[in-house]
């Protein structure tokens, strides 16, 4: 039974992984300046987000969970809006490649601080497996490196402590309800862009409502609610770990989308592929021996 529990986990946090790909294609249908997009994307998501909280605040009371504390709902909410913040600013000051690889150094932090914070020492699968994506992720950015700039690296850099901090404050309230804390950062987030949308008033079209309407309920949203879901079951080791198939997958629907706009696609480099393998066999390799693990100690 826990097996199959952590098994949910797993994958719900890799459908989250998955919604949270799609970002990259959608953001460029949408001509509007990127803080612009990143608090409208988060006014949707928190509106996803009440509706999904309504739906199972009943279930909650009726198990008898307490409302979380304002150091960890606050924590994390900050950790997780600077993580969206600072990820944005990055990428207008640095490479997207610098940024990306910078940020998800994000399992490593979140092995050391759910270690010291949660006292979820990780296993050495996962140390295996945190070295792997490490080594794939340098493979598949490899073409892409150089040309960033130091502020922007160090924002980039900040975003992944950030990140990973944001999943040890969720798993933390593994036994409460995480998705408050994601509601607390795409509150925090959507009201820092105000004085931009002010600024850059942004140009409504077919193609820039469905984009921000997909971002906003799915790619967030919906997202939001499934790594809530996971990280109850999972450490936040694990659940950054696996969350490192986002970078992955994230070419792969840009890839799909020029060929179907344009019926023109570039093909991956080598680099590319053998990064992206390592990469989801390092996830694969941690997920299923940590699952044998369980299995071990249960008989």
């Amino acid at each position: 039974m826990k097996n199959e529990s952590r098994l949910s986990g797993q994958t719900a946090i890799f459908l989250c992984a998955v919604l949270w790909s799609t970002a990259g294609l959608f953001i460029t249908l949408i001509p509007w300046e990127p803080l612009v997009i990143a608090g409208g994307r988060s006014f949707l998501a928190v509106v996803f987000l009440l509706v999904y909280r309504r739906i199972t605040v009943k279930k909650e009371i009726i198990e008898g969970q307490k409302p979380l504390s304002l150091f960890v709902l606050f924590g994390g909410g900050i950790n997780y809006a600077l993580t969206m913040i600072l990820f944005v600013i990055a990428n207008k000051m640095t490479s997207p490649a610098n940024a990306i690889l910078l940020q998800y150094a994000a399992p490593i932090w979140a092995a050391l601080l759910g270690w010291l914070v949660l006292k979820e020492k990780p296993q050495w699968q996962q140390w295996v497996s945190l070295a792997m994506v490490g080594g794939g992720m340098f493979v598949f950015f490899r073409n892409s490196l150089g040309g960033g700039a130091l502020t922007g690296d160090l924002l980039a850099f900040i975003s992944g402590i950030t990140f990973a901090a944001n999943a040890v404050f969720m798993r933390k309230a593994k036994n409460h309800s995480p998705v408050d804390i994601m509601i607390c950062a795409n509150i925090m987030t959507a009201l820092v862009s105000i004085p931009f949308y002010v600024m850059y008033p942004p140009v409504l079209s077919a193609g820039s409502l469905f984009s921000i309407l997909f971002l906003g309920f799915f790619q967030i949203g919906a997202a939001v609610a499934l790594f809530s879901y996971g990280i109850k079951k999972v450490t936040s080791v694990q659940a950054m770990l696996i969350a490192t198939i986002e970078p992955v997958l994230s070419p792969v629907w840009v890839l799909l989308g020029t060929w179907m706009l344009l019926k023109a696609a570039v093909i991956p480099s080598t680099s590319t592929i053998i990064g992206g393998s390592i990469i989801v066999i390092a996830v694969l390799f941690s997920s299923l021996t940590s699952r044998q693990g369980m299995v071990k100690r249960k008989s």
